[in-house]
């Protein structure tokens, strides 16, 4: 296990393997990925665990068989060398799809609602009292929530909006989708921005997704509309992102990931526009936990000759 995991995670993977846990919660560092796949059997990667082809390269005989990756994101994964290499690679699905669409509603309502200025105000000794005009925020009954990406996650969130709080829904994908709920597909991205209040990313992370969400883009949300992401942080482009922000061409975003975290711009800090959450999608104890049996679970198949629950 690259980085600790919940105890009942690890009281299950030592029921079935003898089991490292590295204690640092850092990502690995170069020689430590080498030494993975160079020294274990399997290994459960982590979110920044760097599996670049050339770490694969430089272990050209690993005694690695499988990333049984913790969580659904791999796009810091090279899959393809990894394969090239002979390992079997695995995710999380579904163990995240709540809490992330859970997180993203905290932001839409942080953003919309002004609620990290408010509190801000007051942990500041600032708040003279309420008035009729202080923090005007966005309500979001009857308004228009974009999906960027109607996967599982994207499903959930569009249902929370649609069910939750009134608001129509609009989606950008590659194909249509069949919906339980209504919902309008847009054919741009961009004719997706310009048709919401708020536009949630809810893409994988990767090379097609690089900078997704770009300049254009922006420039096509109306003035006082919201972006949330939930995503992975180099799905938009953030030098684009804060300089609509500090010209208030946007209404303000809500970000719990970003482009090099865990570095966050100082001038994404000094804004009060925008709400900024330190990748908390799925951090609550039972998820992580389920996240982690699952990761165990590929593994104890693979080692047990059965097919992996989860390939990716």
């Amino acid at each position: 296990m690259t980085r600790p995991l919940p105890q009942e995670v690890q009281d299950e993977a030592a029921k079935h393997f003898d089991v490292t846990v590295r204690e640092n919660t850092a990502p690995m560092n170069s020689d430590e990925l080498r030494a993975g796949l160079r020294d274990y059997d399997g290994v459960i990667p982590t979110l920044g665990d760097l599996y670049t082809p050339q770490v694969f390269d430089d272990v050209p005989d690993p005694r690695c068989r499988i990333l049984a990756n913790f969580g659904v994101g791999y796009n810091h994964i090279d899959v393809t060398a990894a394969t090239a290499a002979g390992l079997v690679v695995t995710n999380t699905p579904g163990a995240v799809t709540e809490a992330t669409a859970d997180t993203a509603m905290t932001l839409i309502l942080m953003s919309c609602r002004r609620a990290g200025e408010g509190e801000r105000l007051v942990r500041a000794g600032e708040w003279e009292g309420w008035h009729p005009t202080q923090l005007l925020g966005l309500h979001l009954g009857g308004r228009t929530v974009g999906i960027v990406g109607m996967g599982r996650i994207g499903q959930a969130i569009a249902r929370r909006c649609h069910s939750g709080f009134g608001m129509k829904v609009a989606y950008h994908s590659r194909s249509p989708k069949t919906l339980d709920f209504p919902a309008e597909r847009k054919e741009s991205l961009s004719d997706l921005a310009r048709a919401v209040d708020v536009m949630v990313v809810a893409v994988p992370g990767g090379d097609e997704t690089h900078h997704l969400v770009d300049a254009k883009v922006l420039a096509a949300m109306q003035p006082h509309a919201h972006l949330v992401n939930i995503a992975r942080g180099n799905v938009v482009d953030e030098a684009a992102l804060i300089a609509a922000l500090e010209q208030r061409r946007i209404g303000g975003a809500g970000l719990d990931v970003y482009e090099f975290e865990p570095k966050v711009p100082q001038a994404l800090k000094a804004l009060e526009n925008v709400v900024l959450l330190p990748h908390i999608g799925t951090a609550a104890l039972e998820v992580r936990t389920e996240m982690g049996l699952m990761s165990v679970e590929n593994l104890r198949a693979f080692f047990a000759g059965e097919a992996v629950p989860n390939p990716v």
